[in-house]
């Protein structure tokens, strides 16, 4: 509602201004009223009414002098100068202060109604224009992540030369040249999924994401459920490792604050040129995969935990390997992905003393333990124990053929990747309501500027982050591509079924802008929504 300040000296002529107008019928809404421009100004200011009427000359203040204060700290305020002095200086005075109308008293309610209407659709608009500007500024903000998470992807898999991607992060106003680069994958976890630990977590992805403005010379992608990969690079590997040195501080500083919330860290080795970025990364995703070995709440590089496994070697026989590694097998079936398989395997041998694997019986031994875990876990899953008849079958043939210790590896790898494949087709599952109630959403709401990823993670009670990698793995677009189909699709219905102008289809299907409509029209459709109804009407004849 339209929030309208009334100021003037006579008080006959307030109270019948006030009183001569319903104002929450006509969809205003009064929120004060003074005599002079010194008890008006605070009050304004408190009040921060979109419309002031103010009478031009009054005792202590007048008119301009308030006029000129008050947008001063209300620059968008619409201001209505009412005067029984019909004085061109005057005028010339309120024109320059930005006054929106100048009337002449006494006036007429009517009068005066018509022209609060003309102020209040400048004022619509303007909130318009804004809400516009500011759906535009939340679409461009996710493609240019979706679009910087393409990019690294592009940088990790090696098939992206040096002058694209430059040109590319360019784009995206990123700088990579450097003359020494880096990969640290970071993840953030709750330990208890309850409503405060969910805060925290929420509250430390806000931070985690502030690390590249705290740290010089380095770049943060979203990887969805993943976590995060950092960038990192310098002008020389001293420079490196103090920027590495300081991001790790400052990463274990913000997650300090946060005792309910787990994190890891993975450090690759530096790296000269953008193309062996793919080494870095794998590295780092080798270290990352410990995270089910190792102890949480630590960032860790590959020598850290070369240190770690001599460190353990030396008391190994002082623990219950077995019963640890089933623990760390049953959390890395829970929370690993296929890309982390072969390295969490790896790291998961490491853990078993070499002569174990020596023997013959210990390695079959070792062989049905791990089967029995990933069983246990699909029992768990709700798989029923008749679609794994044929893989205890199949463990039959295999303890008869584990005869290496490579052996046994290749077996477990092919075992936990079968295993987590059954996991995730689960758990796809249970996101059916997740994206069916996400997608009932859109559809209730394309017609509306409001409509957000941040909106529509909200409905579903899931972060922004965590929702926009389900959504976009499950449906298999991001969710503004999603929204914008949907929008176009109802658009070229419209275009066909209705004589709507483009403008007012814009409009309807969440557009409060014509040309950006039409932009995104014709960037979607290869033509323009005008030549869309004309090819239309034109296969009907």
């Amino acid at each position: 509602m339209i929030k309208v300040f009334l100021v003037e000296d006579e008080i006959v002529i307030r109270s019948a201004i006030k009183s001569s107008i319903d104002w929450e019928k006509e969809g205003y809404e009064f929120v004060g009223e003074a005599s002079d421009g010194e008890l008006a100004y605070p009050m304004i200011v408190s009040e921060k009414p979109d419309i002031l009427i103010t009478d031009i000359r009054m005792p202590f203040m007048d008119g301009l002098e308030l006029s000129r204060l008050v947008r001063e700290v209300l620059p968008d305020i619409k201001i209505l100068i009412l005067s029984g002095y019909n004085e061109f200086d005057y005028a010339k005075k309120a024109i320059h202060l930005g006054v929106a109308e100048y009337l002449l008293k006494p006036v007429s309610s009517a009068k005066l109604l018509e022209t609060l209407g003309n102020i209040r659709a400048e004022v619509e608009r303007e909130w318009e224009e804004q809400a516009l500007k500011e759906q535009y500024q939340k679409d461009n903000q996710e493609n240019v992540e979706n679009e910087k998470v393409k990019l690294f992807t592009s940088l990790a898999a090696g098939n992206i030369s040096m002058g694209d991607a430059v040109e590319w992060a360019k784009e995206l106003g990123m700088d990579l040249s450097a003359r020494v680069y880096n990969v640290m994958l970071f993840k953030v976890s709750v330990k208890i999924d309850d409503y405060e630990t969910s805060k925290q977590a929420m509250q430390a992805y806000a931070e985690v994401e502030e690390a590249q403005n705290m740290v010089r010379g380095v770049y943060c992608f979203r990887k969805g459920v993943e976590g995060w990969a950092f960038l990192i690079m310098a002008e020389s590997r001293a420079d490196l490792q103090e920027s590495i040195q300081r991001l790790g501080e400052y990463l274990t500083e913000t997650m300090e604050k946060y005792p309910g919330v787990e994190y890891f860290g993975g450090i690759g080795s530096p790296v000269s040129r953008i193309r062996e970025l793919g080494d870095s990364y794998e590295e780092a995703g080798r270290v990352f995969a410990t995270r089910f070995v190792n102890d949480s709440r630590q960032i860790l590089t590959s020598n850290d935990i070369k240190l770690l496994h001599e460190k353990e070697t030396l008391n190994v026989q002082n623990l219950d390997v077995m019963e640890r590694n089933r623990t760390l097998m049953e959390k890395f079936l829970k929370k690993g992905t296929l890309e982390e398989v072969e390295s969490f395997v790896a790291a998961y041998f490491e853990e078993i003393p070499k002569e174990n694997l020596q023997s013959s019986l210990m390695r079959q031994y070792i062989t049905m333990d791990i089967y029995i875990v990933a069983s246990s876990f699909c029992g768990k899953l709700g798989i029923p124990s008749s679609e794994r008849t044929q893989e205890a079958k199949d463990l039959e043939v295999t303890l008869q053929r584990v005869t290496t210790a490579d052996g046994v590896k290749e077996y477990v790898e092919d075992l936990l990747k079968n295993t987590i494949e059954r996991r995730d087709t689960v758990s796809g599952s249970r996101y059916l309501d997740v994206i069916r109630t996400a997608k009932a959403y859109i559809e209730a709401n394309y017609m509306s500027d409001d409509v957000s990823l941040n909106t529509a993670a909200a409905a579903v009670n899931m972060s922004p982050s965590y929702f926009s990698s389900v959504f976009g793995r499950e449906v298999g677009r991001t969710f503004v591509e999603y929204l914008t189909d949907v929008r176009m699709d109802k658009a070229k219905e419209l275009l066909m079924c209705s004589a709507l102008k483009t403008s007012e289809i814009g409009y309807e299907v969440g557009y409060k802008d014509p040309h950006y409509f039409s932009y995104i029209f014709k960037k979607t459709q290869d033509c323009s929504p005008k030549e869309y109804r004309y090819r239309g009407k034109r296969e009907r004849e």
